[in-house]
């Protein structure tokens, strides 16, 4: 009974240990084939923000930047659980095998070009949130 118990606890630690590995932010940027200067702009700058303001975070693998063509047959796939059919861009929540998706598409094709200050700002801003 002992033994029982006790692999019980260790797998219960073993599963908690791998769901805190996992819980990470994620900044997902969707294109298609084609790209206006907006676009490219959002791509850019968040990357910017997650690859300076996020450097350790990112080698820990807290922070994670990804870009996924919706042309190719892999970003269809994740194009489609994301409900993406242009240009987008979403911040990913990963915690205890939990996840939470915000889009923030239009705050970043308002923002991103004209107003890149602003853009950075709030991208960071958000990624701290998501990490507390």
């Amino acid at each position: 009974m002992k033994k029982i118990l006790l692999m019980v606890i260790m797998c219960v630690i073993a599963l908690a240990a791998s769901a805190q590995t996992n819980d990470c932010v994620e900044v997902i940027y969707f294109h298609g084939k084609q790209r206006c200067p907006t676009c490219m702009a959002i791509e850019k700058h968040a990357r910017e923000v997650v690859e300076h303001d996020f450097a350790s975070q990112k080698k820990l693998g807290k922070v994670k930047f990804m870009v996924i063509d919706i042309n190719s047959a892999e970003g269809r796939k994740i194009a489609k659980d994301y409900r993406v059919s242009y240009s987008s861009l979403f911040l990913n929540s990963r915690r205890g095998g939990k996840q939470s998706r915000t889009d923030i598409t239009r705050f970043a094709f308002k923002n991103a070009r004209k107003h890149t200050d602003v853009f950075k700002k709030e991208i960071a801003h958000k990624i701290n949130e998501l990490l507390k």
